[in-house]
C-alpha cells in the first residue's frame, strides 16, 4: 500500500515489538534499535534500522527527509537520551509524538524496598543493605559500583562482556524472561541478600522482584528519570488508538 502513513517506532522493548507487528499492515513502519544487544527481538514486515541517529539535528533531518508522519517512542523507561532527542526533534519538525511507557512497579505487601534516585545514589546506599548483591542494572551502569570492595556482586547480562569492572563479582549470561522459580534458585545459589534493580516496569523482568519478596530480601529500587511533557500512554491498545487517529487525519 503506497499511501500508508510513515511511522518511526523507537523500539527495544516487548511492547515496541508487539506494536510494530500490529501496525505493519496499516503503516509504513521503520523500527529503530539502538544496536546495543546482539540478536534482539525484531518484528516482521517493517524496515529495521540499527544504530543511533547522531543527535537532535540529525534526527530532525532524518524525519523530514523521509516524510515521517508520526513517531512512537517505545524505548526502555531508562533510555533517557533517545527519548529526549525524539521529543526535541519532533518539536522542531512538528511531527506528532507519542510515548508508550509501561507502568512502573509498585511495592506490595511483603516487599522490602529502599529507593535510589539514580545509579550513583544506588552505589552510595548499597553498603548499608547487604554484602552480596544481584545487580540488575544493565552493563553500562556497572562502573558506578567499581570502587566497592566489601560487597560480592552477581552480574547477569544478555550478551557476554569483554571486561567486568567490579572487584568482587560473579558473571553469568542469560536471556529472559525468567520464571520466579529460576530467579529464586539463582538468588539462593549465590546467597544474595540485596537486589539492585531499575524500576523497568512490565511483566518480563518482574520475576526477580517476586523472588526477592518471597525470600525476604531487600530491594534497592532505582527510580525512573523525570518524564518529558507530551502525549504518553501506558499500554499498546491506547497507542493503537492514537496511531489510528493520526492515520485517519
Amino acid at each position: 500500500m503506497a499511501d500508508r502513513p510513515r511511522a518511526l517506532l523507537l523500539g527495544g522493548t516487548s511492547e515496541a515489538v508487539a506494536l510494530a507487528r500490529k501496525t505493519a499492515e496499516n503503516f509504513d513502519v521503520t523500527y529503530s534499535l539502538a544496536g546495543r544487544t546482539r540478536n534482539p527481538s525484531r518484528p516482521d514486515n517493517v524496515t529495521i534500522r540499527t544504530g543511533g541517529f547522531g543527535g537532535v539535528a540529525a534526527l530532525s533531518a532524518w524525519l523530514l527527509a523521509r516524510n515521517i508522519d508520526l513517531v512512537v517512542d517505545a524505548t526502555h523507561p531508562f533510555a533517557e537520551q533517545i527519548s529526549l532527542n525524539a521529543h526535541n526533534s519532533c518539536q522542531i519538525t512538528g511531527t506528532p509524538l507519542l510515548r508508550l511507557l509501561r507502568p512502573a512497579w509498585q511495592a506490595v505487601s511483603g516487599d522490602i524496598w529502599y529507593h535510589a534516585d539514580d545509579i550513583a545514589d544506588a552505589s552510595r546506599k548499597i553498603r548499608a543493605l547487604g554484602t552480596a548483591a544481584f545487580l540488575s542494572v544493565g552493563h553500562q551502569e556497572l562502573r558506578a559500583f567499581a570502587g566497592i570492595d566489601d560487597i560480592r556482586f552477581l552480574i547477569r547480562t544478555v550478551d557476554p562482556l569483554e571486561t567486568v569492572p567490579l572487584l568482587k563479582s560473579t558473571y553469568i549470561t542469560g536471556r529472559g524472561p525468567f520464571s520466579v522459580d529460576q530467579e529464586t534458585a539463582l538468588l539462593q545459589a549465590h546467597e544474595i541478600d540485596v537486589l539492585v534493580s531499575k524500576n523497568a516496569g512490565g511483566n518480563g523482568a518482574y520475576a526477580k522482584i517476586t523472588a526477592a519478596r518471597n525470600l525476604g530480601l531487600s530491594v534497592l529500587m532505582i527510580g525512573r528519570p523525570s518524564s518529558l511533557p507530551g502525549n504518553t500512554v501506558d499500554n499498546i491498545d491506547r497507542a493503537l488508538d492514537w496511531m489510528g487517529m493520526h492515520r485517519r487525519r
